[in-house]
């Protein structure tokens, strides 16, 4: 008999859970766009999602999930014939790479596979040989949804004023804005992009782009572009329409008024970073202790590389795919699949899985997932080893 029925969680790497304030805020007749609350609640997010980013720049919000900000960010500073330099650590580089190339971007892309972050030495490299400058900016995902993969973004910035290169540096926080840190001003990032429905803790359909005075420079720079993705009136918008180019998202302000309200004046940021590191750790040494014995094995070997958003495992196929249909169907708990995954000899990523631990997540939310994995492990007889939950239980009551 299945285990499955009660609430069912969703421990996918995004869109993560969302508070039940969240939901409930949200959860209301759409107000008037023209004047009073709506109004000014969007003006006091603009300050608090900076205080996220750790910016004093500029932000521009849009209506769209984090394909969107990547476009956004992409015509607002290069024209059609510019070159970057793209430091793949997995699926979403090469997605952002991809756009790039649709709006005309040449592209250099350094692959540093599945298992690795940001090789600095092979950046330096490419930015050296760039004698003319031709390359406009670098393209960098912070956290690699799909491998779990984190870079160091502030060594990115070290790298690029060593070499003395004025390439802009644009930075992919869509995975893990409030869960991993982010240092936007101090670790000299140009452009972030992010969206809300990770560590924001709102459903998907907004995002947003922070851009610094070095970035808005090479704005006036660019030759055209698109009414609906120029961050100008966005971020300087004469009437309160131009913040969105159109009709404001309405319940996405609501929900995402009450998140930051959680994030930043009940729990405070720091706390969040620090909750999302020790809930990190707990299920490493989870996968840890399985991996003594059997297949399962996690992506990024190195705690450093490994983001407190989300973690990606390899378990061999079919062990992936039939221990996700097994958690849901029998346990209540949907896993992420392997996104990006595929290999040779295994064309669907059924040998993969990933366990996203974002947002409002907890400690008895974490060891339960932890549970029904051990519990799936032993139903389907993939070998394991032992003490995974006591060692998970373990870092939880530090």
């Amino acid at each position: 008999m299945p285990l499955a029925n009660g609430r069912h969680t969703l421990a996918i790497p995004g869109p993560s859970v969302m508070p039940e304030r969240v939901l409930q805020a949200m959860h209301r007749p759409s107000p008037n766009i023209y004047t009073g609350e709506l109004i000014e609640m969007t003006h006091s997010l603009i300050p608090d999602l900076k205080a996220v980013a750790r910016t004093k720049g500029h932000l521009a919000m849009y209506i769209g999930n984090g394909h969107a900000a990547w476009e956004a960010s992409l015509v607002n500073v290069l024209n059609p014939g510019d070159r970057v330099l793209v430091p793949a650590t997995g699926q979403f580089s090469h997605g952002w790479a991809e756009m790039a190339r649709r709006v005309g971007v040449d592209c250099d892309v350094i692959d540093h596979g599945r298992r690795s972050p940001i090789d600095l030495d092979q950046v330096e490299a490419a930015l050296r040989a760039d004698k003319e400058h031709k390359l406009k900016a670098i393209l960098a995902v912070q956290v690699d949804t799909a491998t779990s993969a984190k870079s160091d973004v502030a060594g990115l910035r070290k790298v690029l004023d060593a070499v003395g290169h004025p390439a802009l540096l644009m930075v992919d926080a869509i995975a893990c804005l409030g869960c991993d840190e982010m240092q936007m001003d101090d670790w000299g990032v140009d452009i972030l992009v992010a969206g809300c429905q990770k560590g924001l803790m709102v459903p998907a359909g907004t995002c947003f782009v922070f851009f610094n005075d070095r970035a808005q420079k090479r704005r006036s720079q660019v030759e055209r572009v698109s009414s609906y993705w120029d961050w100008e009136p966005r971020s300087n918008p004469e009437v309160y329409y131009q913040y969105h180019c159109g009709t404001a998202p309405t319940q996405h302000i609501f929900g995402l008024r009450v998140a930051l309200d959680m994030i930043l004046k009940e729990e405070g940021l720091e706390a969040v970073w620090a909750r999302h590191a020790q809930l990190a750790r707990a299920v490493w040494a989870a996968f840890e202790a399985w991996s003594e014995d059997g297949p399962v094995e996690l992506n990024m070997v190195e705690r450093a590389h490994r983001s407190n958003a989300v973690t990606a495992v390899r378990i061999g196929a079919p062990n992936g795919v039939n221990l996700r249909n097994w958690l849901t169907n029998e346990a209540g708990v949907t896993l992420g699949i392997g996104l990006g995954m595929s290999t040779q000899d295994d064309p669907n990523a059924d040998g993969f899985f990933r366990v996203g631990h974002m947002g409002h997540v907890n400690t008895h939310m974490m060891l339960g997932t932890l549970g029904a994995i051990e519990a799936g492990l032993t139903a389907l007889d993939i070998p394991h080893g032992s003490g995974a939950l006591a060692a998970a239980a373990k870092i939880c009551a530090e």
